[in-house]
């Protein structure tokens, strides 16, 4: 058989290596000061939110497409907010699981990206995520959010073909921390200015459960990725 140095470039691009490499516990902390920063300061955080919004409408999608639901498209807006359309039964499981995956997904993706990128795995990880942004391309419906998804897929497409495994891990770090501090973001937009249309209210009609209760789970869930994440950063 012929060589194919293009499929032995890409291969080596997405196989982890053989150890998990070393992280220089400065450089990690940095790397957190950096990312709290981006969400702390209203300039960065504006640019900032609309990945987390990303990953938000994602969530409905990727749900709603594991429990039988057809992904229409979504769209980011100018706001900030943002909006997935499913097809699929008006009530039911399906409909309830797609509508509360979306403020859990921001802080379930940062745990896990937490998590691959301190066990070696960043390589394949962020040729998981390029995968994943190419085909949610097909589905944008808005300027803006083509524009999102792109720059996402190219930050992800330099980090994939400049592959310095400490620079991945550290990276996916930095992106899992913004996304988990994003998704308690979120969350406290939702609980301190309550609407009937939110994720919540719209829950609370489908199952008579009170908003206040889905909100909790929300929180249950940020607060295992918090945890998650913090691991990186305990004695």
């Amino acid at each position: 058989m012929e060589d194919l140095p293009w499929l032995d470039a890409i291969v080596s691009r997405i196989v982890p290596p053989e150890t998990a490499p070393s992280i220089d516990a400065t450089v990690l902390w940095w790397v957190l000061a950096a990312a709290l920063i981006a969400c702390a300061v209203p300039l960065t955080w504006l640019r900032v939110r609309l990945g987390v919004t990303l990953v938000h409408e994602l969530g409905h999608a990727f749900v709603g497409v594991m429990v039988g639901r057809k992904f229409n498209g979504f769209v980011l807006r100018g706001d900030m907010s943002g909006a997935a359309v499913t097809q699929g039964k008006a009530r039911g499981f399906g409909r309830v699981a797609t509508t509360w995956a979306g403020y859990p997904a921001p802080a379930i993706l940062g745990a896990a990206l937490a998590w691959f990128a301190g066990r070696g795995w960043a390589a394949p990880t962020v040729t998981l995520l390029m995968l994943l942004l190419v085909i949610a391309m097909i589905r944008v419906r808005s300027w803006l959010t083509a524009g999102v998804t792109l720059i996402s897929l190219a930050g992800f497409a330099a980090l994939w073909w400049w592959r310095y495994d400490e620079i991945q891990a550290l990276v996916l770090i930095g992106i899992a921390i913004v996304l988990v501090v994003g998704a308690w973001r979120h969350l406290g937009a939702v609980v301190t200015q309550p609407s009937p249309s939110s994720d919540p209210g719209v829950l609370a009609q489908l199952t008579r459960v009170p908003a206040f209760l889905w909100n909790l789970s929300f929180a249950i869930v940020c607060g295992l990725a918090t945890w998650g994440v913090a691991q990186f950063f305990l004695p």
